[in-house]
């Protein structure tokens, strides 16, 4: 969840980190998603690995809690 939340935080509509960002690099929001669009792709496909793949997410808590 609050990996998913981190992604919503990055992306438009409501982005609010990406509209701070620009806003503090003076650069067009336009200019900025563009090359983004690579990087949000891995980050949805990392989610979409964490989500139904659940050893990937469970592997340090049972390594140092043993579960």
């Amino acid at each position: 969840m609050t990996f998913n939340l981190c992604i919503g935080i990055c992306t438009p509509p409501v982005g609010s980190a990406l509209f701070i960002g620009c806003s503090v690099g003076d650069v067009k929001i336009d200019k900025v998603i563009k090359p983004l669009l690579p990087f949000y792709a891995v980050l949805v496909l990392a989610l979409m690995l964490v989500t139904f793949v659940p050893q990937v997410s469970l592997t340090l808590p049972q390594f140092f809690l043993g579960y």
